[in-house]
């Protein structure tokens, strides 16, 4: 059986601050978008928060309008704001019960050969269990397997599950299997909460059952965890060990009930040797696969972008029982953009400019004899 991870950095449409040529550019927008997102769920608006509000709507440039170039507030039933003709902006309701809408990201297509290079991708991997990373949905999810996989005369995935999780942005995680290997019993682990009430989980930790052909069973754990380029550096660095810290107690908890084939997988955002993965990569008996006799990265020791070392960020850690199985292993980076000059590794002929790039992350896969 063949086991990958990929992100895929959204399937049709992208969020417009997500799609910049630079996150640089983004980033702001992000984070105003997140924190009004945050204000606007309180049940009582005091008068600071007010304050804060008029001026993260004027940074995103709803000052006149409900809508702008990177989100649009609907107030779909009662006023949060009003605009006087004299000019400003008022936030006129004092609670979340007050109106009814939402606050959105307005999405743009993704480039149409990044589509088809994503795609590619995952038709050369042919992996029996893909867990994807960053997909806008499970229609999406579907519907990219049936028309994009499906018109570059791909082999369909039999199966595909995603479950909506804690991003408002529309990127989460899920997983694709071929014929025989169909998802069993699904967890979602959304609600999972620190003891100040805090969500861990920026987006979920996804846990699948996949029953095998011998009567045995797998479980893959998908994860997408904090970004660090999203808040200050030592609080993203926080959210991602307490996340690390949530997957180990949820792993021990299989073990301890008797499960053998465990793979915890998908997009960390974090090195090996950092001390928010540490918990994972050095509290548990969890293997990275990277560190397997049989395992070949190509050359280079990361996941994204210049594939050095400090770039790798996405995973598959075994439990000891799986990894011992592993029959050989490596990084797909055909889909990523490979510099100009030179080129660091081939690619489709169809990724002749970054843009055409199906992500900017590699795929990763092992061969497991079970």
């Amino acid at each position: 059986m063949r086991l990958a991870t990929y992100n895929v950095e959204n399937l049709f449409n992208r969020a417009k601050a997500m799609n910049l040529e630079g996150w640089a550019e983004g980033k702001p927008v992000l984070e105003s978008f997140a924190r009004l997102n945050q204000l606007l769920g309180e049940p009582l608006y005091t008068a600071q928060d007010k304050v804060q509000m008029v001026k993260l709507l004027i940074d995103l440039g709803l000052e006149k309008s409900d809508r702008a170039p990177f989100v649009i507030l609907r107030q779909n039933k009662g006023s949060l704001v009003k605009r006087p003709k004299a000019g400003g902006l008022e936030v006129v309701a004092n609670g979340r019960t007050e109106w009814v809408g939402s606050l959105d990201l307005i999405e743009a297509p993704v480039d149409l050969e990044a589509m088809r290079n994503t795609a590619r991708v995952m038709i050369d991997l042919k992996a029996d269990v893909l867990a994807v990373v960053e997909a806008e949905s499970r229609p999406a999810l579907r519907d990219f397997n049936d028309e994009i996989v499906g018109g570059l005369g791909g082999p369909l995935f039999k199966h595909v599950m995603l479950i909506d999780g804690n991003d408002a942005r529309g990127i989460d995680v899920g997983l694709m299997t071929a014929e025989g290997y169909p998802i069993g019993q699904m967890r979602s682990h959304v609600d999972d909460a620190g003891a100040n009430g805090e969500l861990i989980f920026s987006r979920d930790c996804a846990q699948f059952q996949i029953p095998l052909p011998s009567g045995k069973q797998l479980l893959v754990l998908v994860n997408h965890l904090k970004s660090k380029g999203f808040g200050s550096l030592a609080a993203s660095a926080q959210k991602r060990q307490a996340q690390a810290e949530r997957i180990k107690a949820i792993y021990q908890a299989l073990v301890a009930q008797g499960e053998a084939y465990i793979a915890v997988v998908g997009d960390f955002n974090d090195t090996p040797d950092s001390a928010p993965l540490a918990p994972l990569l050095q509290g548990t008996d969890l293997k990275d696969a990277f560190t397997h006799a049989a395992f070949d990265d190509g050359g280079f020791p990361g996941t994204f972008d210049s594939c050095k070392a400090a770039n790798k960020i996405d995973y598959l850690l075994l439990s000891p029982a799986l990894f011992a199985t592993v029959t050989a292993g490596g990084v797909w980076r055909k889909g990523m953009w490979p510099g100009s000059k030179p080129k660091r590794w081939d690619v489709y002929p169809e990724l002749d400019k970054k843009e055409n790039a199906g992500s900017d992350h590699a795929a990763v896969w092992v061969d497991l004899n079970l």
